[in-house]
């Protein structure tokens, strides 16, 4: 088995940063979009919350909870019927960001929760005596009081989407992950694995100083 040239490796390093930015982007914006949903559900049917529904608090609660309890890995494999289902192939980095989805937005999930929860009930008991009504507190109060945590919540988001799809790429998913299985592991090149690790490593830190300003700007705001 031949080993990859150092010289080569700049144009395999552009593919599977495409992958990966690929399968982190898109699995990011239906995450947040299905995590907040979900978030939002879980808090406000909360005892003495908007819509109060023990039933339906407990049933997204415990479905959430179970997505959570399965290791990723395992869920790549559980998920490889149903990902050939949607995208019509069980390798490559859109097969992978369906796995990356359902595993990431009941994370996110619980993140919004929190979020929502540490917004001072006197906020919304305010809003409350002026006639505002759910939706309108929800909108314009509960959201934005929440949006600096929800934003922090995206940028811990991101970060482990970054790691899971290392992970993906031992399944054929593509990306850095698959890169440095392929070259580093497989074929034992230290140097493409210390490569790979170390931008992993810059590409967190770049993304936790982005988030970090951005929530910090947030909630000056």
């Amino acid at each position: 088995m031949n080993n990859l040239p150092l010289s080569e490796l700049a144009g395999y390093l552009q593919t599977a940063f495409l992958e990966t930015f690929l399968m982190c982007g898109l699995s990011l914006v239906m995450s947040v979009i299905l995590g907040t949903i979900f978030g939002l559900l879980i808090y406000a049917t909360r005892s003495g919350v908007f819509w109060e529904n023990r039933i339906l608090n407990i049933i997204s609660g415990v479905f959430i909870n179970i997505i959570r309890s399965i290791p990723f890995v395992i869920l790549l494999v559980l998920l490889l019927p149903l990902t050939k289902r949607i995208v019509g192939t069980s390798i490559g980095p859109l097969a992978a960001c369906v796995s990356l989805t359902v595993a990431s937005f009941a994370y996110f999930a619980r993140l919004v929760e929190s979020a929502l929860c540490s917004v001072e009930k006197g906020v919304i008991e305010a809003a409350r005596a002026f006639g505002a009504n759910n939706y309108d507190i929800i909108r314009s109060v509960l959201l934005p009081e929440a949006l600096p945590g929800i934003l922090r919540g995206v940028t811990i988001l991101a970060i482990g989407l970054l790691g899971n799809s290392a992970n993906a790429g031992m399944i054929g998913g593509g990306g850095i992950g698959d890169l440095a299985v392929r070259f580093g592991y497989y074929r034992y090149q230290t140097d493409i694995m210390v490569i790979t690790v170390v931008l992993l490593i810059v590409l967190v830190q770049i993304i936790q100083i982005i988030g970090d300003r951005i929530a910090a700007r947030v909630e000056k705001n």
